[in-house]
Formats: structure tokens, sequence, C-alpha cells
């Protein structure tokens, strides 16, 4: 087979490796993703058994693994291998003209895990997605080992955990298992952060795979010793694409690939790619494109729970201690004066610094402003930041005017910034636009006092007026749509808001929104805050997949998406075609 080694360049400028086998004249695609410690020349034995018509092999190599650079087994967490996924994926679109429609991914164990929270958190439109007896809770043996984990890492951030696993555990074949014991390309070592966020984001995967709708071909090992099985069953059951099957593998051991019955395993990868590939079936979404599984979430918070209810009671306590205690802290007075989801509240969040009365107000805010909801919110701040330099570099390149547009940037404080920073250019024009008038006149005065008025516009408008948006003028080269859809549950509002962006936004500029497909906190959020109308904070969280749809149902194509590293929030960037 034709086999070549090649390497792609990661967000953060590493060059990592992969393999590519068949790619000559080839319109369909397999994409492999190695289990922890391996590397890509692990899958060389295998891909003779995967080989199919008109179908070209990749086979990548994590950072820190095989021939890609960075320490055996770190990252600055696992959300860090989902990214560089994305990357590679794009990567194989643009070099190799790789079809999403026409791909299957096929994923082993840590690998597996990687595949699954990428499907999950970025929703591409792949074929199929296989996971091959996925590390979704990993059998640590020792009782109490991960909290053991959690303090040793706390204590030593960069702490290294090393592999008990020998190749008898993987293998019933002898010489496969020898062969796996002499490799020096494989590392035992796995970051101590690394092996809590695997934990942790499978348990987040697992909880939420309702929302995953892409054909899926699960694999267990009946005689696994590396990972448990009762994970493997629950993110099977949760699963939402009806078109899922399930294979237990009697005997088997956790490395299937180069186990006894790897024949049999290629054979049913073969089979289901074949299905995939021939059939392709788009995202299923209701006709307003919501998703059922979060819809009925959000109804059943809107009802009140039993009364009397143990977890009705724990939400009046919190209720409590929020009203009381918690105003003691400045960012808890913040969120009950103008509601939790205000501006003033996240400029507070960003701000990020600790502050209250009695010195115990000063403890509570510490722990108000880093819950993950608020961490979340900052990373988001700096994937923004990131697809603004993206957004606005491909306009420059593209020779278009340098206009940026936020439809609900209130007093437009990160803008400011943005027109400040030597990076966007000093011909770089803002229009700010809000609904609210007061925002408005505060972006006007710090505008002023720092002599940026003239390169910044603050508007009232309404960020849902079809036809108020469709005639701005200017027309933007870039429009920004953050933090505002997750505060609506309906998508009839952002039909409208989408339609007018598409006609504002110069061809071949850009429309930069976000997103929040998960939530840990959202029963508690919206059990005991208030928004910004006085009523509590109920949310509808939107996957991934239904906020691109509605983009994609206006006219726009996504290029590229960020993600904070709890899988909370969001933001894509999408490209309005040339006429």
């Amino acid at each position: 087979m034709n086999t070549e080694r090649l390497q792609f360049t990661t967000d953060d400028g590493l060059s990592l490796h992969y393999k590519t086998w068949n790619v000559q004249g080839a319109t369909r695609a397999l994409i492999l993703l190695h289990r922890g410690h391996e590397h890509a020349d692990r899958w060389d034995t295998v891909v003779p058994s995967l080989a199919m018509p008109d179908t070209a092999i990749y086979a990548w190599e994590a950072r820190g693994h095989g021939q890609s650079p960075g320490r055996r087994g770190h990252a600055a967490g696992f959300m860090e291998y989902v990214r560089d996924l994305d990357t590679f994926f794009h990567h194989l679109q643009k070099v190799h003209g790789l079809v999403p429609e026409r791909t299957v991914v096929v994923a082993h164990s840590v690998g597996a895990v990687v595949g699954a929270t990428w499907v999950h958190d970025f929703a591409p439109r792949i074929a199929g997605l296989v996971l091959a007896t996925p590390a979704l809770e990993v059998n640590l043996i020792v009782p109490g080992a991960l909290t053991g984990i959690r303090g040793l890492q706390k204590l030593q951030p960069d702490a290294t955990i090393k592999s008990y696993v020998q190749g008898s555990w993987l293998t019933r074949d002898v010489n496969a298992a020898a062969v796996y014991d002499a490799d020096k390309s494989i590392s035992k070592d796995i970051s101590a952060r690394i092996l809590i966020d695997l934990f942790d984001t499978a348990k987040r995967v697992i909880s939420d795979a309702e929302v995953m709708d892409r054909p899926l071909l699960l694999f267990s090992a009946g005689a696994d010793k590396v990972v448990k099985k009762e994970a493997i069953d629950a993110l099977y059951t949760n699963y939402g694409c009806e078109q899922k099957t399930h294979l237990t593998l009697k005997g088997a051991r956790h490395a299937i690939f180069h186990d006894l019955c790897r024949e049999e395993v290629c054979g049913a990868i073969k089979r289901f790619a074949e299905r995939c590939l021939a059939n392709f079936t788009p995202p299923n979404l209701e006709s307003d494109l919501s998703h059922p599984a979060t819809n009925a979430e959000f109804a059943s918070l809107k009802k009140p729970l039993p009364a009397p209810s143990l977890k009705g009671l724990s939400f009046i306590m919190q209720r409590a201690s929020l009203g009381t205690m918690g105003r003691l802290s400045q960012g808890i007075r913040i969120g009950h004066a103008t509601g939790f989801d205000s501006g003033e509240s996240l400029d507070y969040v960003y701000e990020n610094k600790a502050r209250g009365n009695l010195g115990v107000g000063k403890v509570i805010d510490y722990f108000y402003i880093n819950a993950i909801g608020w961490r979340g919110i900052r990373q988001r701040r700096a994937c923004m930041n990131q697809a603004l330099r993206y957004g606005l570099r491909q306009a420059r390149e593209a020779g278009l005017p340098m206009q940026l547009m936020d439809i609900a940037g209130g007093a437009g404080r990160y803008l400011l910034d943005v027109l400040a920073d030597s990076e966007f250019g000093f011909d770089l024009k803002i229009l700010c636009r809000d609904w609210s008038e007061s925002a408005l006149a505060t972006g006007r005065a710090s505008a002023q006092q720092l002599g940026l008025q003239d390169r910044i516009n603050h508007v009232r408008g309404d960020a849902f007026d079809e036809s108020s948006l469709a005639s701005v003028e200017p027309k933007p080269s870039v429009a920004v749509v953050s933090g505002l859809y997750e505060l609506f549950p309906d998508n009839e509002r952002l039909h409208r808001s989408l339609r007018g962006l598409f006609s504002a936004v110069s061809d071949g500029g850009y429309l930069i929104y976000t997103g929040q497909p998960w939530h840990p906190q959202v029963e508690m959020i919206a059990r005991t805050l208030t928004n910004r109308d006085g009523q509590y904070w109920i949310m509808r969280r939107r996957p991934q997949g239904e906020m691109d749809a509605l983009v994609e149902a206006a006219g726009f194509k996504k290029e590229k998406q960020w993600v904070d590293d709890f899988g909370i929030f969001t933001v894509s960037i999408a490209r309005k075609p040339n006429a």
C-alpha cells in the first residue's frame, strides 16, 4: 500500500506527525486515532485489513506520542488533543481534499474519548464514528486512586503517572504482546492532569450523549482489564443516534486491533463504514432546528420540583444563602441587582478580582467568580480574541474593508481593547449596536476618554430586527454575536437575526458566533439565580450541531471553532460565500 509520513501544524505552532495510505485519487476516507501511549506506526499491521476501494486512510500521532513533539504523555489539558484533532481534520480537508460527509473516524481507547468529545463538541458532519474499547473509565485497580491522583496533581501540577499495563493485558496474541513490550516508541507516561481530565471529559460526554447524531459502531472487549465496561454501556444507552451498534467481543482483551479478534473487528468496521459512506444521513433536527433532548431539559427546568423533596430543599437553602451571606460578595450583589446574566455581571467576572465585605465576603466572592461556569466565560473571552484575530486577518488578506460590527456589544469594552491593539490595524472601524441606551452611553464615554471615538460608533439597535440589520452601512466584513443567542430558547428570533446578518455582511466576509452546548450547573442556575428580567435564569442549551445548522440555514459556511477546557462555551467563525 502507498504510504507516507507527513506533518501538520497545530494552532499553537507544533508540527505533529501523521501517516497516510492510498491517498491518490481517493474520494472517501478513514481517520485512525491511536490509543494512549501509542503512535501511528501501530496501525501498520492493521491498515491492510481496513483497506477499502477508493478510500484513503489517515492516522494521526497526538502531541507527546511517537515522533510528534512534546513531553511524553503530556499536554496542557485533555481538550488540547480535541482541538488538535479538529485542526488535523481541517488540514486534511485543505491539503488532501477530504470530504467530511465521506469520512469515517475510527478511534481506539483514549483516542476514542478524544474522537467522541470532538464529535460532541464540534459536531463535524462525518459519515460515521467507530469507538473501539473507549477509555471512558480507566480501571485504576487501587481503590481511591483517582482521588489520590487529583490530590497529587494539585500539589505537583506537572506530575506524571506510569502505566501499569503490559502487553499481556492488551492481547491474547503472544507475539503481539511481545511486540508491544519491545516497542521503544511507546511511552508508559501519562500526565496526572490528562488522566484526571480524561475521567471528567468522558463523564461529560456520556451524560450528554443524547445530542450526538452521527452513526455509531461501538466495541467492548469481554476480558478488558484496562477500562470498565459500565461506562461504555452508559454511552451506548445515552447515545442519540438511532443508527448505533454495540459489539462485545467475547474473551477479547483491550487492544482489539492486535488481539486474536482483529479480523472480526476490521470486518465489522468495513461493513459499517461502507453503509455510512453509501448512505450519509444529515443531522436529525426538528423543523425549527431545535434539539428534542435540550427542549425536554428546558421544559423540565421550567417546572417546579415536587414538594417536599431533598433536591428542592437543597435549592431553597442555596437561594437563602445567596440572599443573605452571599450578599457580602460583591459579585453576588451585582448579580442580584442587575441579573446574573447581565453585562455588569460579566464585566465583573472578566475582571477576576475577588472583593467583598467583612473579610468573609471576599472569600465567598473568590469561590463565586471561580465557579466552573465563570471560568469557562473567561476562557470564552480568550477564544473570542482568537476568532477576532483569525477573522480580521482573513478579511484583510481578502482585501475587504476593515469594518467590524457587534450586534449586541453593550458598552463595547472588549471592542475598545480591539481598537487599542495594533495587531488589528489602525484602519479598523467598529459599529457597536445594543438595545440598552445606558450601556451605549457608557461605551461612548469610555471611547471618548481613550480618544477612540472616531473609530467606534455606538448605535441603538435590535439584534433580532432583520431589516434593521440588513440595512447597516457601511457593510461589516466581520460581524460578531457574543453571548446573546444563548439567552433566548426559541430559534425563530435567531432565524431573523441571522438572515439580517447574512444580508449585512460583505460577500466573502465573516460571522463570529458563540454557543453554549453544555453546562454542568444548568439546573442549579435555573433554580437559584435570576436573570436581567428578575426571573429565574433558565437556559435552553443548544448543541453545537443545532447552532451550526441555524448559521448554515442563513447561508453562512462554518470554517473554524474554538472551545474552552470544560466544553461549556464555544466560539465559531463562518464565512459568507462570494456572490
